[in-house]
């Protein structure tokens, strides 16, 4: 998890990380996490400018070209740009999420819990003592979200505390005849040519908090965005994939 980063950032920083731990995970400091988003429920975008634009898989975007889409604009098929900020394309219903803070609460989740308590029991202090953990963190900061989830298989909970934006504009996104190019058939084969991407843009209001969708909004400042570079990765560059992952198995022999 990358509040245990440092537990690992040695072993990284031999294979040629050039970052320390706080620059991937910090509360005190601004840090790669801050300039990573969940977009939805399950896909991983990234912030690549001051204003708010954010990059995300195509098939991630899918759902949202798709609404936008009509016999007249077909933007699955012939893809979307907007010229300007007055075409950028809000989505209801969509959101994404800053991870604000994690925090291991197993002792708080389990207080209360004995051993001889059968698992219907369990689960009850469990949630009950969930209910109240969530509903503490959500009272920190505006439009603030937090979930308690069991990891490795239940042996430790853990509570995400996310900040949640709610006016995320379609901005660009290319025909799907690239976004998508080899579909299922090559979605494990590599090297896969895909252009897999779509672009949005967060908003917010004039204080840069989260707000509900409307034309008075401006484009989201983050605290962390990231360069593009055009040098691209050379053979030997240290690399790795910081997001969220929609299932992992990466404990089980």
């Amino acid at each position: 998890l990358p509040s245990q980063i440092s537990e690992k950032i040695k072993e990284m920083q031999e294979k040629g990380l050039e970052l320390s731990a706080a620059d991937l995970y910090s509360l005190e400091q601004v840090s790669l996490k801050d300039g990573i988003v969940q977009f939805g429920r399950g896909c991983t975008g990234e912030l690549i400018s001051a204003e708010g634009l954010l990059i995300t898989n195509h098939h991630c975007g899918y759902g949202q070209i798709q609404a936008h889409s009509s016999v007249e604009h077909d933007y699955l098929t012939n893809g979307f740009w907007a010229m300007n900020r007055s075409e950028e394309l809000p989505n209801p219903g969509l959101t994404v999420r800053f991870l604000v803070r994690m925090e291991d609460v197993t002792e708080a989740v389990l207080n209360g819990y004995v051993s001889t308590m059968s698992e219907e029991q369990r689960l009850e202090t469990v949630a009950k003592n969930s209910k109240k953990i969530i509903e503490e963190a959500q009272k920190e900061g505006i439009s603030y979200s937090a979930d308690i989830l069991p990891l490795f298989y239940g042996n430790v909970y853990y509570m995400f505390v996310y900040q949640v934006f709610s006016d995320v504009r379609l901005v660009g996104a290319p025909p799907s005849s690239i976004g998508k190019f080899g579909g299922d058939t090559d979605n494990w084969m590599w090297p896969r040519h895909t252009g897999d991407f779509s672009l949005f843009r967060i908003y917010a209001d004039k204080n840069n908090n989260p707000a509900p969708y409307s034309e008075e909004n401006v484009p989201y400042r983050p605290k962390h965005f990231f360069n593009i570079s055009l040098d691209g990765v050379q053979e030997g560059d240290f690399t790795f994939v910081y997001g969220f992952p929609g299932s992992t198995r990466e404990y089980i022999l």
